[in-house]
């Protein structure tokens, strides 16, 4: 369960955001972040880690509750709902609970 390289990535990048928070308004952050988070989601996915890849999309949909608040007691239960689902999802896969769903590589091997 170490970390790699997009894991350095992706906390040097929350960092920054968080860091930019204090500059920029909270809507164009959030929005960065959804965007930073797609984006690592994409580099998951391709690196074979489709259940971390599905994390991070959850964390895309929590950006998004920021950016587009639906209103009322909604809002609050998309944004902790997606928030969590995206770290048991995340937990999950890195302590080896969620089932191997592919194989990178040739699968005979």
């Amino acid at each position: 369960m170490g970390l790699d390289r997009i894991d350095a990535v992706s906390i040097v990048g929350v960092g920054t955001l968080i860091a930019a928070s204090t500059i920029l308004e909270g809507v164009l952050v959030a929005a960065a972040l959804g965007g930073f988070a797609l984006s690592l989601s994409s580099w998951r996915l391709y690196g074979g880690r489709p259940w971390e890849a599905l994390a991070w999309l959850a964390w895309v949909v929590t950006a998004v509750s920021l950016v587009v608040p639906v209103g009322g007691a909604m809002s609050t239960v998309v944004f902790f709902a997606s928030l969590l689902v995206g770290l048991g999802l995340l937990i999950g896969a890195r302590a080896g609970l969620l089932p191997e769903v592919w194989v990178v590589g040739d699968a005979t091997e």
